[in-house]
């Protein structure tokens, strides 16, 4: 039996700008179920331009 793990979503403490892991980026080049962990540690947030520790886990 595989262990099915849950997506999760970011949201920019800037401006609310929400990522989802499950649809990633592909515009920015972040493909769908690309975990925010993954993602380049330059990577800034298309909404404001802040770097990823401006990011918080969230639960819907």
């Amino acid at each position: 039996m595989s262990e099915v793990l849950e997506y999760k979503s970011w949201v920019c403490l800037i401006c609310g700008w929400i990522y989802n892991e499950q649809d990633g980026v592909p515009e920015d080049g972040i493909p769908p179920g690309t975990r925010f962990a993954d993602i380049p540690a330059n990577w800034r947030c298309p909404l404001c331009d802040v770097g990823k520790e401006d990011f918080a886990a969230v639960e819907f």
